[in-house]
Formats: C-alpha cells, structure tokens, sequence
C-alpha cells in the first residue's frame, strides 16, 4: 500500500501590538517580526486586522465615537488618515523588500488610503498578501462592521481569490468576513490550503469562526490577533472609558486549527509572541474524504455560483 506523502509547512503568527497610530514605527516593527519568522524557518507569518497602525478600537470602547462632529473625533479620524499606507507606496515596498530578503510570505492587515483615482480620499480595511517573490495581492474588506462604516468604505470582489505562494495556496478575509457564507464559498473554490483569518483580536466567537472556516474549507487556518493596552487608545478619547491604563482592550487569542477543526496551537492571550508551527498539507487529502464544499458535496447540478467581476 503506497504511504501518504507528507508536506510539511513551517507557519507563524506575530501576535504582537503595532505602534498605534505611527505607521512609520508600524512597519519597523513588523520588520522585526518577519525577519523572526524567516529565523524560525517559517514559510509564511500573518498579522492581526489593520495591524498598520493599528485597529480603530476606539469606535467600540469610547461612548463620543459616533457624536456628530466632535472635534476629539474628527482629531483622531485626521490621524488615521495620516497613518494610513498607500498601495502601492514607499511602506510597502518595505514589506515587499522584506519578503524577498527573508524567502517569506508576508500577511498583514492594514488601513488603506487611496489618494489618486476613484475612491480618492476613501480609507480601506486591507489585508495585503506580499509573496516571498515580492509580488502583492491586495484584498478589501468587502463590508465593514457596524461602527467600522464611519471609517471604512465598501469594497468589489475580485480580491476574492487565493495566490500560488511557496508551493502552496494562500488566502484570508477580514473579521466579519467569516459570517458571510458567500464570501467564504469564493475562497473555498480559490483551493486555499492556508487561510488567513485576521481580527482584530480571536475571541470566543472569533474562534468558532475560524474553526468552522477549517473545518468547511478542509484547510488550515492563521487566526490572527493583535493585543493593546487601554493606555494605547488615543488620548483625545481615552478619558470617557473609564478603563485602567493597563486593562486590556485586545487581549491576543491568536491560534493555529488543522482542517478537522482541531487546535494546533491553542489561543494564547495577552503577550506579544510568534506562534510557530510545522503543519502538513496532506490533511487536507485525508479530510476531503468526509466533507468537500467545492467537489461532489457541492452539487452543482442542483446550485449555481458565481462571484461578479
């Protein structure tokens, strides 16, 4: 009987806080983080959502965020403004020179200023797939959530789609992303074998997401959170949230999950670490066998899909 080949992937995670609100710090700092990933051997290292510079947890945690013209919001919106990467542009060269340097695939979250064209002036909830060859794959948050709509405009689809990265196939969505059943068809057909689900932080319900994505995909899944003190909020908003400097506003949670759904790495909270793991693909030929969404379990003489261009 021939045995299963085996095909071993080194994946990370860098759980850790961005410079909030300082992109150039941002960057520099998720340098430093690649380049421990491509230490480890890693083949491809994930951030959190809008890791770059940093997710506008304010909208959640400050009770003035909504009020209609508030100069402290209006202050801190204008910073983000500022802090916000053009792509292309000079910080992302940055990160492109990185992964051809270190032989790594970079996914990072980002928020996204288009300054020319259509759209100029909207600022973007982008996850940005920079491949070990240095070429970007640039995806849009498709609907931004509830309060995220003051900052965020709504995107197109064709960013829907996993790329060829290192021998394998890499895609990701954005947060909610994962409770929109359509969304998560169109990668499923892409044949991802990594999934990168970025959040803001993974907690409880993050997880279940991620899980169920592994477990309906049939692919291994980077849950990718960040972590931030109180005292990171903007201090213009910082003084109505009665929070400890030192509480926790997100608390990490980032994890690993193989496509039955079990925990590689188990959510791991509150510190600033790279999550490590050597995986194996052909899981995934063993997992198709019970449930294959895009194959005989889709039915497509009965159901029709289609992603409009």
């Amino acid at each position: 009987m021939m045995a299963v080949s085996d095909r071993i992937i080194r994946v990370s995670i860098a759980q850790a806080a961005p410079v909030f609100g300082d992109k150039r710090a941002s960057v520099e700092k998720a340098l430093t983080w690649i380049q421990k990933a491509a230490e480890e051997q890693a083949s491809v290292v994930a951030f959190g959502e809008s890791w770059i510079a940093g997710y506008p947890v304010w909208l959640d945690v400050c009770p003035s965020a909504a009020m209609w013209n508030n100069s402290a919001v209006k202050s801190v919106y204008a910073e983000l403004r500022q802090n916000s990467v053009a792509v292309p542009g000079p910080k992302v060269e940055q990160l492109i020179h990185a992964a051809k340097e270190f032989n790594i695939t970079v996914c990072i979250g980002m928020n996204e200023r288009v300054d020319q064209g259509a759209g100029q002036g909207t600022l973007y909830n982008t996850l940005l797939t920079v491949s070990s060859d240095g070429a970007v794959h640039q995806h849009r948050k498709l609907v931004p959530t509830f309060s995220e709509r003051m900052v965020w405009g709504e995107s197109e689809t064709a960013s829907l789609c996993s790329v060829l990265t290192n021998g394998f196939r890499l895609g990701g969505l954005i947060c909610w992303e994962h409770w929109m059943p359509l969304a998560r068809m169109a990668m499923h057909c892409s044949g991802e074998h990594i999934h990168v689900a970025a959040w803001p932080t993974v907690h409880d319900n993050h997880q279940l997401a991620s899980r169920h994505y592994a477990l309906e995909g049939r692919c291994f899944v980077l849950a990718a959170g960040s972590i931030m003190p109180a005292s990171a909020l903007p201090e213009q908003l910082r003084g109505g949230t009665n929070l400890p400097s030192d509480a926790w506003v997100m608390r990490g949670g980032s994890c690993i999950i193989a496509p039955d759904g079990r925990f590689v790495i188990e959510p791991i909270f509150e510190e600033e670490k790279l999550l490590v793991a050597d995986i194996n693909l052909a899981e995934i030929d063993q997992e198709v066998m019970t449930l294959d969404v895009t194959g005989h379990y889709a039915r497509p003489d009965l159901f029709t899909f289609e992603v409009k261009s």
